[in-house]
C-alpha cells in the first residue's frame, strides 16, 4: 500500500510533463509540487521537505548536454545531502544519467516512460527515503539516550591532593591508547575512572562497553565476549556480536578481572595479543580495535604469586596502573561527596533541600567507610528517606557506629546483620576474592555481588 503522506517535487520546463506526472502520481503518492524554473529549487527546499525530487536534465532551448541537470543535482545535494533525486532524461542521454548516478542521483526515468516502471521506480525511491528517515531518527534517539545515560552518571568528585594527582594522571593517560589497570577497594569509583579515560580519549565518540566479568558464567564467557553464530549451540537462534566486536573503535572495560578463571584468562590473553576474535561456531577471525581498561578489587600481583592469575596477562593489561584511594584516605572529600548525594536524593525523593551540619560532617569523616563511596551513598540515601526534618542529624547515622566485623553478631538476631557479618568476614578471609568467598558462602558470584551492593560491603 502506498503512503499518501509523501511529498514529491517535479522540476521540468515542460508543463505537459507536469500535468502527466501529477495525474499519474497524485492518486498514488499524495502531494505533488511542480516548478518550471530550476532557479526556484533553493527556495523550495528551504521552505519544504520532499521525499523525492524528479529533476529534468536540460532546460535551455535546444540544450542536450545535461550540464544544467548536473549543476542542479549538485546544488540540491549541497543544500540537503539526504535528498533523493530521480533524473528525467531522454533515451539518448543515458550516458549523462549514468554520470549523474555517480554524483549522488538515486535513479533515472527515461522519456517517454512506462507508467508501471515509473511507479515502481518512485516506490523504491520513497522506500529508501523512509529508511533514511528511520535511520536518522534511530541515530538521534541513540545519541539522546547516550547523552541521558552519561548525564545520569556521577563524575569523580574530590578536591584533596590525592584526587588532584589522580585527575592529572587521568589526563596524561587518556590521550594515549595504553591499556590501563585500575586497582582499588570495592566502592572507590573504578568504573568512573574508566569512563573518564574514555571520555577524554580520541575514542570518545565510539562505544564504551562495560563488562562485569563477575556476572558472566564460564559457559557463556566466549559467547558473551567473542559472539556466536546461529546454530553454534542449542540456544544460538541468531548471530550475535560479542562485547569486543560491539566495542570496536572504542573502549572495553573489564570490571573485576581478578575473578576470571585461568582457562578464560588464556582465551582473553590470545585476543589481546592477536587483536582478533573468533565467534563461537566461526572459523573466520574478526579484527578488533579496542582500548582495554581493566579493574580489580584484589591485588593481581598477589594473585599471580598464588597462581590464580596469569603473569603474562597482567603484563598485557597494565601498561599504566591506577590505584584508587579508599575514602578513609581522603576524608577531606567526605563533606563534598555527602552534599552531592544529598542533592541527588532530595531531588529523587522530591524532598526539599536538606542541610548537613558541621558536627554531622565531622561524624561522617571519623567513620572508616569500609564500603567507601558506595557505602556513603547508600547511607545518605537511607538518612534522607527516613528523616522527617530539613536538617540531617547525627542520629540519622547511628547505624554507622563502628563495630569490629569479628564481634559476635548473635546478640542481635537481625538476619540482614547476620548476612552482612558473614559476607564481610568471608571476603576478609579471602582477601577480597569474590569467587572464593561466593564458593564458601554457597552463592553464585552474581548473587554475592548483589549482596555486596545491598550492604555496602
Amino acid at each position: 500500500m502506498n503512503d499518501q503522506n509523501n511529498r514529491i517535487l517535479i522540476v521540468d520546463d515542460d508543463e505537459h510533463i507536469h500535468l502527466s506526472l501529477k495525474v499519474l502520481l497524485e492518486p498514488e503518492f499524495g502531494e505533488i509540487s511542480c516548478i518550471k524554473n530550476p532557479d526556484k529549487i533553493p527556495e523550495m527546499l528551504k521552505e519544504n521537505s520532499f521525499d523525492a525530487i524528479l529533476l529534468d536534465m536540460n532546460y535551455a532551448q535546444g540544450e542536450t548536454s545535461g550540464d544544467e541537470g548536473m549543476y542542479w543535482l549538485k546544488q540540491i545535494l549541497s543544500i540537503d545531502p539526504e535528498s533523493n533525486v530521480l533524473l528525467i532524461t531522454a533515451y539518448g542521454d543515458l550516458n549523462i544519467a549514468v554520470t549523474a548516478l555517480k554524483h549522488g542521483a538515486i535513479d533515472f526515468i527515461v522519456k517517454p516512460w512506462n507508467n508501471e516502471k515509473l511507479l515502481a521506480t518512485i516506490n523504491s525511491t520513497l522506500k529508501l527515503s523512509r529508511n533514511k528517515k528511520e535511520i536518522k531518527n534511530l541515530k538521534s534517539k541513540q545519541k539522546a539516550l547516550i547523552t541521558a545515560l552519561e548525564s545520569d552518571l556521577p563524575e569523580l568528585i574530590g578536591k584533596s591532593q590525592i584526587m588532584k594527582d589522580l585527575y592529572n594522571l587521568i589526563n596524561k593517560v587518556a590521550i594515549t591508547d595504553a591499556n590501563v589497570l585500575i586497582q582499588g577497594e570495592n566502592g572507590t569509583g573504578k568504573e568512573l575512572v574508566a569512563r573518564a579515560l574514555h571520555k577524554k580519549s580520541l575514542r570518545s565518540k565510539n562505544p564504551f562497553i562495560n563488562v562485569d566479568l563477575g556476572a558472566i558464567s564460564e559457559t557463556l564467557f566466549e559467547s558473551e565476549m567473542f559472539g556466536h553464530k546461529k546454530g553454534s549451540f542449542t540456544d544460538a537462534k541468531e548471530d550475535r556480536a560479542g562485547r569486543f566486536e560491539a566495542g570496536n573503535g572504542g573502549t572495553v572495560f573489564l570490571d573485576e578481572i581478578g575473578n576470571l578463571p585461568l582457562a578464560m584468562q588464556s582465551k582473553l590473553l590470545s585476543v589481546i595479543q592477536n587483536r582478533e576474535v573468533y565467534s563461537v561456531g566461526s572459523m573466520k577471525a574478526l579484527n578488533i580495535d579496542v582500548r582495554l581498561i581493566c579493574a580489580s578489587n584484589i591485588s593481581l600481583r598477589n594473585a599471580v604469586e598464588q597462581n590464580n592469575f596469569r603473569q603474562d596477562l597482567l603484563y598485557r593489561i597494565n601498561t599504566v596502573e591506577i590505584t584508587m584511594p579508599a575514602l578513609r584516605e581522603r576524608r577531606e572529600d567526605i563533606p563534598l561527596l555527602a552534599n552531592y548525594f544529598i542533592e541527588k536524593y532530595c531531588k529523587k525523593y522530591r524532598r526539599n533541600s536538606m542541610k548537613l551540619p558541621d558536627y554531622v560532617e565531622r561524624k561522617l569523616q571519623k567513620y572508616d567507610w569500609p564500603g567507601n563511596i558506595r557505602e556513603l551513598q547508600h547511607s545518605i540515601e537511607r538518612a534522607i528517606i527516613l528523616s522527617s526534618e530539613s536538617v540531617l542529624k547525627s542520629s540519622d547515622f547511628d547505624f554507622l557506629e563502628r563495630k569490629d566485623v569479628n564481634d559476635n553478631p548473635f546478640d542481635n538476631y537481625d538476619l540482614e546483620n547476620l548476612e552482612k557479618w558473614a559476607i564481610s568476614n568471608c571476603l576478609k578471609k579471602h582477601s577480597g576474592n569474590v569467587s572464593r568467598a561466593a564458593t564458601e558462602l554457597g552463592l553464585t558470584r552474581g548473587a554475592l555481588y548483589r549482596r555486596i551492593e545491598k550492604y555496602g560491603v
